[in-house]
Parts: structure tokens; sequence; C-alpha cells
């Protein structure tokens, strides 16, 4: 609580402007029918101090003026920047408080979306260069959960690589880029958090993370990256490369019959589009859950066609399925990703021993494009079958015809 802050000096334009936020983003509607007194109390904006009405730290943050908020918030500033190569195209800086900050930033952000469109159907399905919703999200999320005791700007930029957008403060403790699709929301400042939520501003159930990846991974572009976080700030990167068109296509095909795709899939789909052939083991650290999770999401992915299976156990792989593959006009990529035939396999396996002489178990991996398991099971079938012989064990084992 702020107690050399009276009542009198804050801006009343400002809870006029908070009251708009609640319609416009669709807030808790029952907050509207209230007096400005209890608009304050139920938010957390004020609270009583010996009789007299005092701000909170997020009641500043609402409702203060610049001034205020320049003498008891100094670490409090926000700055949006656009770059055209070495040419400086915006460069603002903002003290103003935070709603009316967040009206300002859009208002600048506005014009740097380009969208097009595609016919899917009966659908005419916008494509932005930015999904919108995830740049709300991911600026609200830096400034609702920055520190405010460290010196600094949450800094928007934009440049022809694409949107970085970066918070004072390191992640929260408990809070990790291994964890964060799945740790539990928190908050270093939550009256403020639960204020934004409630107004409408941010994803009501503390999940914006995931509204963040869908704003990507939905048009086939990159997951976004916050591998440049450290112990003082988190940095978001979200890369301004064109959309799969044939792959968002395919998206809202999925969602009209079935609904909205979860994030997991979008994460999997992903990585697979761009490493064509993976494990359950190799997908688990993207999706940041157990493999037996991995699992049940890959099997839904197949019964839905999005996805092929191949081999069998942990040796298990996936690849995007023939139809995927057909969409983008891609047949041939996918016979080389969805590999061989078991006979096929065989006839390469003794045509290189009859060529070379003999052949390890790794040979056969980048032969037939299989992980360990799968080329010892291979192996063992063709020892089995008495068309190799086997010399020595383990990695030193070698075969011959």
């Amino acid at each position: 609580m702020l107690e050399q802050i009276s009542v009198d000096q804050l801006d009343p334009l400002q809870r006029f402007r908070l009251r708009n936020a609640i319609k416009k983003y669709g807030g808790e509607q029952s907050l509207l029918s209230l007096a400005d007194e209890e608009l304050d109390g139920a938010l957390g904006l004020l609270l009583d101090h010996h009789g007299r009405k005092c701000p909170t730290v997020a009641g500043l943050l609402i409702l203060g003026n610049e001034a205020l908020l320049r003498q008891y918030l100094p670490a409090y500033e926000v700055a949006f920047q656009v770059l055209r190569g070495t040419d400086v195209r915006v460069n603002e800086f903002y003290r103003k408080p935070l709603l009316e900050i967040f009206d300002e930033v859009e208002l600048q952000f506005k014009p740097w979306i380009v969208e097009e469109e595609i016919q899917v159907g009966l659908f005419r399905v916008p494509v932005p260069n930015y999904d919108r919703r995830a740049f709300r999200e991911a600026f609200v999320n830096a400034l609702v959960h920055r520190d405010f005791s460290t010196l600094g700007a949450v800094h928007i930029k934009l440049d022809d690589d694409g949107l970085s957008i970066s918070s004072p403060g390191g992640f929260i403790e408990g809070v990790n880029l291994n964890n964060l699709l799945v740790v539990p929301p928190r908050s270093r400042n939550p009256l403020l958090a639960d204020i934004i939520k409630r107004v409408g501003l941010a994803e009501r159930t503390g999940r914006g993370i995931d509204r963040i990846y869908e704003g990507m991974l939905r048009y086939g572009r990159p997951a976004p990256d916050y591998s440049l976080s450290n112990a003082y700030t988190v940095s978001l990167f979200l890369s301004n490369v064109s959309a799969d068109l044939d792959f968002l296509k395919m998206v809202v095909e999925q969602e009209d019959k079935l609904g909205s795709m979860p994030i997991d899939s979008l994460i999997i789909l992903s990585r697979l589009r761009e490493e064509r052939r993976l494990s359950t083991a190799d997908l688990a650290s993207s999706v940041q859950k157990p493999e037996s999770n991995v699992r049940a999401t890959l099997e839904k992915l197949v019964e839905t066609g999005f996805l092929e299976p191949h081999g069998t156990g942990r040796g298990r792989t996936h690849t995007l399925s023939a139809r995927m593959y057909q969409k983008a006009g891609q047949r041939a990529e996918y016979i080389r990703q969805a590999g061989f035939d078991s006979i096929q396999q065989e006839q390469m396996v003794c045509n290189y021993i009859d060529k070379h002489g003999n052949l390890k178990r790794a040979d056969v991996m980048d032969l037939c494009h299989l992980n360990g398991p799968q080329a010892y099971r291979l192996l063992k079938k063709l020892t089995d079958k008495g068309l190799l012989k086997k010399t020595g064990e383990k990695k030193h084992a070698v075969y011959t015809r």
C-alpha cells in the first residue's frame, strides 16, 4: 500500500478507461454495475489505512498519472521500437498508467500487422504475420510479471527477423525453460495479475503461454523462443517467417470437425515438420510432459490422419502421414521419410555386405533410417534366418554373410 498517496491525486479518467477495458475485452461484466468505490474495493485498487483510502501498487498502476508513477515506481517504463535494417522507424518510451500504455502500444503495433486470407472450404481464414492474441498475451505477461524493483523498461522491438519482447526480472522461482508449458500459473505481482485477468486482458486460466504458442504453431511457424532469457530478464522472440498455408489448412479442417487442436498436438506436428521422424522420447522434452502423455497424444494424431507410426515398442517412431505430404505436394518427400518396407531393408543390408564385406548396427541405422532398437531387430531377424553371421557382442558386433 502507498500510504503517501491520497485518492484525490489519482486520475479519474483512468477509472473510465478501466470500465471501457472490461467491456472491450470481455472481462467480468458484474464489475460494471459497481459504484466507483465498490469497484476499487472489488479489484483491490484501494485499501483502508487509518480511516482513509490509499492505493496499492496495482491501484497506482491502473489509476495513477504519469507524475505519480515517475515518483513512486521509477522502474516502470515501456519502450516500443520498430527497426527496418538500420533505419529506426519508431522509438517511443512510455510511463503512463498501465491500461493507457496497453492501448498506446496496441495502436503502435497495429500498422505493422500484414494480413492475407486463404480459402478453406466455405470459410475465409485470415493469416496475419503476427497473431494479435499471442502478442497481447506476451505483452501483458511482460507488463504484469516484471520485477518493479529492478530498473529497466519492458521492451517491444519489431525488426526484419521478428518480434522481441523482454521484461526486467528473470523467471519467477519455480519457472524455467524446461517447464514453461506445464508449471502451475504463478505471478511476481499476484494482485495485478488477478486484476488484469478480471478485466479480460489476459487468459483467465493463467495459461497465456499456451495462447502464445498457438499463435505461432497454428500457422506452421517456429515455436516461441525464450532461450535468451537469463536471471535478470525474460526474453521472448517470435520469428517473422512466412506461414505454412498447407499446414494451416489442415489445422482449420481439423478444428472444423473436432474442435480446437490442443497445444501438445501443435508442438508435435511442428517438430515433425522440421525434423521429419521422431520417437516418443524425442518429443517429450518439447511437450514437457511424461512419455505416457505424449504417447496418448500421438495415438490421437494417428487416428485423425496427421501421423503414421513406424516400428513397435520403444523403437517406435512417427512421421507426418502420406495425406499431409500429399496435400503439401511433397509425395516423394513422404516416401523418403516414411522409409522402406522390411523386405527392402533386408535386401539393402544384404547388398551392402556383398559390396563391403561386413557391416555394424550403426551402418544399418544410417542405411535404412532406423534407430538403434529397430536396427538391432532387423539384424537379429536376418541372423535367425541364416542370411547373416554375427561376430562379437553389443557395440563390437560385426555382421557378415
